[in-house]
């Protein structure tokens, strides 16, 4: 069962890993495509959290962000891999990050192509999420092994 349980993490962790490598391979020095692609949602995304809360989210390099996508996809995804709460942690918090940000069906019509799309990947996203949140779950409800204390040896006479 340990074997089949490492190869389902590897496979599961492969989504996150490869993602990170290509997004690191292309960063560049102003974050590449991620980051070009990312700068229109984010400012979608700010507005619309400024104009429903009244908060107004802090601006910044777009290239600072996809660079914690990378990091949280990438190490995240390797602590996984070896059985880590801590890597599942990393990538449930990638995952509420830059899913609604990334995959923002609700800026569309829902007869758009766009929409359909985006909804689709926005769901894929959250059956990632609801499986790393079962990881964690599943990880902390099983008891922790201990070791067992040898009996004293007793001397019969």
């Amino acid at each position: 069962m340990g074997f089949v349980s490492f190869v389902g993490r590897v496979l599961f962790a492969s989504i996150f890993l490869l993602s990170a490598w290509q997004e690191f391979n292309e960063f560049g020095v102003d974050g590449g495509p991620a980051a070009k692609a990312l700068k229109p949602k984010f400012n979608v995304f700010s507005k619309a959290v400024t104009s429903h809360t009244g908060v107004r989210v802090l601006e910044f390099d777009i290239k600072y962000l996809v660079a914690a996508a990378v990091a949280f996809k990438g190490v995240g995804g390797i602590l996984f891999t070896f059985d880590s709460s801590i890597g599942a942690n990393l990538l449930v918090l990638h995952q509420l990050i830059f899913t609604p940000i990334l995959y923002d069906f609700y800026n569309y019509d829902t007869e758009k192509q766009e929409f359909s799309i985006l909804f689709a990947k926005f769901t894929q996203n959250l059956a990632l999420l609801g499986a790393l949140f079962f990881f964690i779950g599943m990880k902390n409800s099983m008891p922790r092994r201990q070791h067992k204390k040898k009996a004293p040896k007793t001397k019969t006479v």
